[in-house]
């Protein structure tokens, strides 16, 4: 429901704000005051092209916010957070900014948003109703899901729409298949050998470590065992070596201890890297004794670093990622699955076809008996909205092949006068006439709609006296179920409303400024009199007024 609306510096109109209720609203007023002004704000707030123009002479920038309560609109809701732009718990705020110089700017709760979603947001929101404005009647989508929420098969049309999909993937992944049976085969066989071969390989990483290691200790087996060689030798077989070097050392020390004591510190320092040295001696002599030197084991282990680089190279990827690589070949070949496959395909997609079928036609046979019904009721409608004679009738469009919502298309259809044969209700040229059967769609399937805010403009075009009256009550019947807005210049339509609001304008300091302004009591005799009466209002007017008010 539309809850509030600010308006700066648009049009002829500097500052107004305007608290909404639920209910039926009319806004009233002279010729040329202004009336479409509001409607033409909304619509800009609602995602619909502006221009420099609409922004008020002298100013920088027009600026129209409108706040709509969304507590009982969970698809809005959904909307907002799919493409992250909820705000407030149960609030939508829309915000269109037009600057003088043509720039545009759209905010869905303070977030900046594109034209088209301030669109989508907005056809979830509010339709008005009247010539060349939103109207989400014309759209073939919506016409659809009107007759199918009328019939009680928005769910069957939601599941006939799941059953097209699931069949139509089915199909293009038999035919792509089909059509590419030689390449896939070719494929196929290719991946299969990689496999294979990859398979045979029987690489793992942890292994392939344990084969660099170890090959890189055999080639150099020579060197390795010279230099332990070396180290025995230095440390405790050639003549000056080491350890007898410190064992001499260590008896001098013993000695010198005789006349001072404080050399055994050292010694024992010096018997520590005896020690040390000993076990190195000891550790080199047992490399010695398990260095491998075997020059076949060499050569294997050459050949499977060897063979492991070449498979490398040619897949293309470091010797760790072979593994990897056979994943994506077996996953590959999963995809592409066997001669059997396109056979099960086949089954497969001709099952979900005869599914999809069935349920589309049970889909077919409820909307034929909704659509009759629902042509009688809006026909019924539109003789008490001054086309007598009219008629309005929903067409299934048999489709050329069988489509997402079922295997006929939905077409609105109007004969606005006895004789003339039914148009697409889009193709209806009266503004007027186009708005009153808007109002008579309306309220034949008032339980249905999801958009909260209906504006009516134009509903009164050619009509007057009873048939205005029966639109006034149309309106307020509306208005019990639905936030009704009407711009109109009808007396008996403006006296049915909940609540009616003056649109004027007037010269301040030279400029011209429109205002509108709630009326009550008195205030809203005196202008369904002047709505009566014109320039010359007299009692016997008021007094009319008043009756009409009150109902009399």
């Amino acid at each position: 429901m539309l809850k509030f609306l600010a308006i700066r510096d648009f049009v002829i109109v500097s500052s107004l704000e305007l608290d909404f209720s639920p209910g039926f609203t009319v806004l009233t007023g002279e010729t040329g005051a202004g009336k479409s002004i509001l409607i033409d704000a909304l619509s800009l707030a609602l995602g619909e092209r502006g221009d420099a123009t609409m922004v008020r002479n002298g100013c920088e920038r027009a600026e129209i916010a409108a706040e709509f309560d969304i507590a009982g609109l969970p698809h809005t809701q959904a909307w907002l957070r799919e493409h992250e732009l909820e705000g407030d718990a149960d609030v939508c705020l829309l915000r269109r900014v037009l600057e003088a110089g043509g720039r545009s700017r759209g905010f869905i709760n303070g977030r900046s948003a594109t034209l088209q979603q301030m669109r989508e947001a907005g056809d979830q929101l509010l339709d008005i109703h009247g010539q060349n404005t939103h109207q989400s009647l014309l759209r073939p989508d919506a016409q659809r899901a009107l007759l199918d929420g009328y019939a009680g098969m928005t769910g069957a049309a939601e599941q006939v729409a799941a059953l097209y999909h699931d069949w139509q993937a089915l199909r293009r992944r038999r035919i792509s298949l089909s059509e590419n049976a030689d390449a896939v085969a070719a494929e196929r066989e290719l991946l299969q050998f990689q496999r294979n071969e990859l398979e045979g390989l029987a690489f793992d990483p942890e292994d392939w470590n344990a084969v660099q290691e170890d090959y890189a200790r055999l080639a150099h087996a020579a060197s390795l065992l010279e230099t332990a060689a070396f180290g025995i030798e230095t440390l405790s077989e050639a003549d000056n070596a080491c350890l007898a070097q410190l064992n001499a050392l260590a008896v001098r020390l013993r000695e010198g201890m005789v006349h001072d004591a404080s050399l055994g510190e050292t010694l024992q320092m010096l018997e520590s890297a005896q020690a040390e040295l000993q076990e190195a001696v000891y550790a080199l002599r047992h490399y010695q004794q398990r260095m491998d030197t075997d020059p076949q084991r060499l050569h294997e282990q050459e050949q499977r670093i060897q063979t492991v680089m070449d498979t490398a190279r040619k897949y293309r990827v470091a010797p760790e990622q072979l593994g990897e690589a056979l994943q994506r070949i077996m996953a590959r070949l999963v995809e592409l699955g066997g001669d059997a496959d396109l056979a099960e395909l086949a089954r497969q997609e001709k099952s979900a076809q005869q599914n999809y079928l069935a349920a589309a036609k049970k889909l077919t046979a409820a909307r034929k008996k909704a659509a009759g019904k629902l042509g009688q009721e809006i026909t019924e409608a539109m003789q008490a909205l001054a086309m007598q004679g009219g008629s309005f009738a929903v067409a299934l469009v048999p489709l050329a092949e069988p489509g997402t919502y079922g295997m006929e298309a939905i077409e609105f259809q109007v004969a606005a006068n006895p004789g003339v044969p039914p148009r697409s209700l889009a193709k209806v040229a009266s503004g007027g006439e186009l708005s009153r059967i808007s109002l008579a769609i309306q309220v034949a399937t008032s339980q249905l709609a999801s958009v909260p805010t209906l504006i009516f403009d134009e509903v009164d075009s050619g009509i007057g006296g009873r048939v205005a009256e029966i639109v006034g009550h149309l309106l307020k019947k509306l208005g019990k179920d639905y936030q009704v807005l009407c711009v109109t210049h009808l007396p008996q339509v403006a006296a049915a409303a909940d609540r009616q609001w003056q649109v004027s304008k007037a010269v301040e300091n030279g400029v011209t400024l429109s205002h509108i302004a709630e009326l009550e009591g008195e205030q809203r005799v005196e202008e369904i009199a002047r709505m009566l009466g014109g320039v010359k209002i007299t009692e016997t007017t008021r007094k009319h007024a008043a009756e009409m008010l009150t109902g009399g």
